[in-house]
């Protein structure tokens, strides 16, 4: 199955998209690898839809990959006397460990750590930003506040902490417990972690995993981006979680900090989601709004590695269709003359290592001598990331002994994951991608395609070598 696109579309699943008819139908229309929200999914459930999303890749006969997305710490205030209370600006209101019904003077907040980090002068927004509370005097019991905006509060309303950085990690019992059901099910490819504020919040799950999983980092707290450098290095993956950021942080500047962790993680050589009500419109809706089209093709501009649909497919009316409106808009903003402009001049310099040498190299002979397609072998996935992070104006397909391997790779730009043996001497490695490009079309007879590899071959980390070869007359022999 070629995609006429390069960058990737991952897909959330939900009630309107969990049965495997609607997931093949997803796939075929586009989506490259599919979310499972663990705040929505039990235990049996997610091992049910990861049976479905196998039986989808054994049929269309392509390496699929899964996303597992952690609830992470999920901070709510109490309840209400009378499920809700009226507030006026200017007010003062009290938030404090006393677990009975709240009422317009104070509400019971159910999290020790919350009493005992916020100082006051910290921001405590609820219920997304809608109710605006300024602390003024803190306690380890209570936190009294200031209404600065909004009039309504209610039963168990979320609370966000923009200037507070809590003393807990980002684990909570539940995602522990989820945690061990995803590495033991041993067929999903990726985690995604919530609430990320350090880098030590990823210190535990990473020791857990034990590199079973990728680690893809859900970027949604301002404390995250103080030190986003460190949080990329540890991190296999990043996202883009413009929802909670854009609580959490002025919304004017989250299209900035998008560009910002964009080029960030390109410069890096790791993958990056963008993420949040891309398509919102079309949960509803046939057709998105010229807005959201927009706002998809920013991130197509921009050379994320994918882009990504929520309540769209997961709950939405139309699912299919707005996997299919993602992947119409990815291929036209693709073949806009401003693209390869843009794409090119946000280039990373190359790091000093025989991967990127050869993934450089292999990128300007494909360019000049407009070669069909650049083959790497990669094990590990590390050459497939090198050769994405160059942005070729020609497609990569990245061949794998290892299923893993090509499943973990289908949230990269631009590559086509092919599950095929090692290669066993020089001349047939040559003869295995030629026959390969041809067969996944993406080279006829005659025409030429660039191979890097290891020597010697099968060894991970190895790359260190280029090839230019013929697709031969009969379309399958390197010549």
């Amino acid at each position: 199955m070629k995609r006429l696109r390069n960058v990737k579309i991952l897909a959330t699943l939900g009630p309107a998209s969990s049965d495997e008819a609607m997931i093949q139908k997803l796939h075929e229309a586009g989506a490259d690898l599919f979310r499972i929200n663990m705040s929505h999914s039990s235990h049996e459930m997610m091992r049910t839809l990861v049976g479905r999303i196998r039986a989808v890749e054994k049929t269309c006969g392509r390496p699929i990959g899964v996303l597992a997305d952690l609830q992470g710490p999920k901070l709510r205030v109490g309840k209400f006397a009378d499920g809700s209370a009226t507030l006026k600006a200017g007010q003062t209101f009290t938030l404090d460990n006393k677990d009975v019904p709240g009422d317009a003077t104070r509400v019971f907040l159910p999290h020790p750590e919350i009493l005992e980090a916020v100082q006051p002068g910290h921001r405590l927004l609820i219920d997304d930003g809608r109710l605006q509370l300024l602390a003024v005097e803190s306690t380890k019991t209570s936190i009294v506040c200031t209404v600065v905006s909004g009039t309504k509060i209610s039963d168990r309303k979320g609370v966000s902490l923009p200037d507070t950085t809590l003393g807990v990690g980002a684990l909570t019992e539940k995602d522990r417990s989820d945690l061990d059901a995803i590495l033991a099910v041993d067929d999903i490819d990726w985690v995604a972690l919530s609430f990320i504020q350090r880098p030590e919040d990823l210190a535990e799950v990473r020791k857990i995993a034990r590199g079973r999983v990728g680690l893809m980092s859900k970027i949604e707290k301002p404390q995250a981006l103080e030190c986003i450098d460190e949080i990329i290095e540890l991190s296999d993956a990043l996202m883009v979680a413009r929802g909670d950021l854009g609580v959490e942080m002025p919304i004017e500047s989250v299209p900035g900090i998008q560009k910002q962790l964009i080029r960030a993680c390109r410069k890096a050589g790791k993958p990056v989601v963008v993420a949040t009500q891309m398509l919102e419109s079309m949960i509803s809706a046939p057709v998105p709004t010229r807005a959201e089209v927009s706002d998809v093709a920013t991130a197509v501009f921009e050379g994320a590695d994918a882009v990504m649909l929520s309540a769209e497919s997961a709950a939405g009316d139309y699912p299919v269709e707005a996997v299919e409106m993602m992947a119409s808009i990815a291929r036209k903003v693709e073949r806009d003359p401003n693209y390869p402009g843009i794409i090119y001049s946000q280039r990373p310099q190359p790091d000093a290592t025989g991967a990127d040498a050869i993934s450089l190299a292999a990128r300007q002979i494909a360019e000049t001598l407009n070669l069909s397609a650049i083959v790497c072998y990669t094990s590990s996935g590390n050459t497939g990331l090198r050769a994405a992070r160059e942005r070729p104006n020609v497609p990569i397909i990245a061949l794998s002994p290892v299923i893993q391997t090509a499943r973990r790779l289908s949230v990269v730009w631009g590559l086509h994951c092919v599950v095929t043996q090692d290669a066993t001497d020089l001349d047939d490695m040559v003869d295995r991608a030629c026959r390969i490009a041809f067969r996944e079309e993406f080279g006829k007879p005659g025409d030429r395609i660039i191979i890097s590899a290891g020597v010697p071959l099968g060894t991970p980390g190895s790359t260190n070598m280029v090839r230019i070869a013929y697709i031969g007359s009969d379309g399958m022999t390197g010549i």
